[in-house]
């Protein structure tokens, strides 16, 4: 071989500098589903936490509802369509897998000829999604990278199974990925448990979601928290220099109990931790934007604090990495 492969210079770092998210306005409390399925309210918060949870309308899709995250991302990073190269959009609910979701929320963005395409790790997909967005700046593949996760999960969700439906909702969350002059966002750890592939999972083309609830809630509150804190190690950041902690939202339970584990390991008292799943529900891969920026909006987070995120989901998949607010 006598050709000399060249590669692209990249970043130093990258860093997001833009935050949006999109909430149907459909609200659905838990006296409403108590009136198709044998529940109440008393019962769902004592095992997930949620209150209530948002549902897409007929007309609303992963598309539409990421390009509303989008758009939002954009205006706070403060750039036009034309300079994001690169659409990353993390989802396990489209209707039809082609076209994917990425191309669709350009078209709708304005943004033209980007490279596109879709992840899938489930709930966990939002921090691949930033990984895989860091890495392509850092190596020179893009510059400013649109990363959404958006979800219309109850598409596959049987309305009357207690299991599934008082946990899933829809929503979209984005960020804007730019090349930094030092990093902003943290290595990323990641992996799966192949032994437990099918403890969430839908059953061939026309299925639904069926989750094991207490075989996934055993493996989140035991498997999880040590993750995220080897993700701090990775970035070179101590735990108690955290100053959020925004766990995929999932189950109440399960945040407090990861939350507890790395208070206990050494991260701050006054560590803020999201809790959006009270009165948004599960939302998959949007959860983290979504509960991040609620947080802002709500003033409990501020721009420049340090986030560890970490994510988990069917797979069974995890992922986390360290990252500065925007």
């Amino acid at each position: 071989m006598s050709a000399t492969i060249r590669t692209a210079a990249g970043s130093p770092g990258s860093k997001i500098v833009g935050l949006g998210h999109y909430r149907p306005d459909r609200v659905v409390t838990n006296d409403d589903l108590a009136q198709i399925m044998d529940t109440n309210d008393e019962w769902i918060q004592a095992r997930v936490g949620i209150a209530e949870r948002r549902f897409a309308a007929a007309d609303e899709s992963v598309a539409s509802m990421g390009a509303q995250a989008g758009a939002k991302a954009l205006a706070e990073a403060g750039l036009q369509p034309e300079q994001i190269d690169t659409v990353i959009t993390a989802t396990c609910s489209l209707d039809s897998p082609v076209p994917h979701a990425s191309t669709q929320i350009a078209s709708l963005l304005g943004i033209h000829a980007p490279g596109s395409f879709d992840l899938n790790a489930a709930c966990a997909g939002f921090c691949y999604a930033i990984a895989a967005a860091d890495q392509a700046v850092r190596t020179g593949a893009s510059r400013n990278v649109l990363v959404v996760g958006s979800e219309k999960l109850t598409d596959w969700t049987k309305r009357d199974d207690r299991a599934t439906a008082i946990i899933f909702a829809d929503g979209a969350g984005a960020v804007v990925v730019s090349a930094a002059d030092e990093p902003g966002i943290g290595p990323v750890v990641w992996g799966c448990d192949e032994d437990h592939t099918q403890t969430i999972r839908i059953e061939g083309r026309n299925g639904h979601f069926i989750q094991e609830g207490q075989t996934v809630f055993r493996w989140a509150t035991s498997a999880i928290a040590p993750v995220a804190i080897r993700a701090a190690a990775a970035a070179g950041v101590a735990l108690d220099e955290i100053d959020v902690l925004v766990t995929h939202q999932a189950n109440l339970r399960i945040i407090d109990g990861i939350a507890k584990k790395i208070i206990r390991e050494g991260a701050r008292q006054d560590l803020k931790v999201g809790r959006d799943i009270v009165t948004t529900g599960n939302t998959s891969s949007a959860s983290i934007p979504i509960a991040l920026d609620r947080m802002r909006a709500a003033g409990e987070v501020s721009s420049g604090q340090v986030v560890l995120s970490v994510a988990f989901g069917a797979g069974l998949t995890y992922a986390s990495q360290v990252f500065v607010c925007p």
